[in-house]
């Protein structure tokens, strides 16, 4: 399934040494707010592209003529629900990204996966899956997503970073406690950050995080 990509060239204006690609969230699309994060962060990295998806399926909470987009349904909100929709998704996801490996002629250590709440668990599932670890990936307001299947089904350990609001309304903070957790046994390096009184939203500290956490892994 192709994917409609939303793209932000590196200010450079030359063919780019690195990629971020941002997930979006339930019922956003690729040109929402994560886009415009690559706006801000591409004043510290313009030889970066910054690259956001729609993800593959109409949101379906909505009205059809909404236009968000979802990377699983999540009208039934249960462990089993969630579980199978990550799954679905998990080869859509993979396969876009090797596209986008193919296509701009990089490798994975040159490329980095950006998430928000539903992305982040696309981010997560995925990254620790894939042959060869990508370079970073940062998960903003998300979860880990079956992580007791995580040891058995680990491939790859890239760097992750999670950044959790204390506040969240939407995924409880103790999600990224429960994330780190299971990040840990299963020897993937993770860091957090908590951010005092946010709720289900990225604001400027998680925003700085995030850049120097590309930068320190070769973004």
């Amino acid at each position: 399934m192709a994917l409609k990509t939303h793209r932000l060239a590196p200010l450079s204006a030359a063919a780019p040494d690195s990629v971020v690609i941002f997930l979006h969230g339930l019922g956003d699309s690729g040109s929402g707010g994560l886009l415009e994060i690559g706006r801000i962060w591409s004043r510290v990295l313009p030889t970066t592209e910054f690259i956001c998806p729609d993800a593959p399926f109409a949101f379906d909470m909505a009205p059809p003529d909404f236009g968000g987009r979802q990377w699983f349904s999540l009208r039934e909100f249960s462990k089993r629900a969630v579980d199978e929709g990550v799954k679905t998704a998990a080869p859509i996801l993979n396969d876009y990204i090797d596209h986008i490996l193919a296509t701009r002629s990089i490798k994975p250590t040159q490329l980095a996966l950006v998430g928000f709440s539903q992305g982040t668990m696309m981010a997560l599932h995925v990254a620790t899956r894939r042959a060869e670890p990508v370079a970073a990936v940062i998960g903003y307001s998300g979860k880990l997503v079956a992580p007791e299947t995580l040891i058995a089904e680990k491939i790859s350990a890239p760097p992750i970073l999670l950044i959790h609001g204390t506040a969240d309304e939407t995924l409880p903070f103790t999600s990224m406690q429960d994330a780190e957790q299971a990040l840990k046994a299963a020897h993937i390096p993770v860091q957090t950050l908590a951010c005092p009184g946010l709720g289900h939203s990225i604001d400027d500290a998680g925003l700085n995080a995030g850049l120097d956490f590309l930068k320190k892994n070769g973004i």
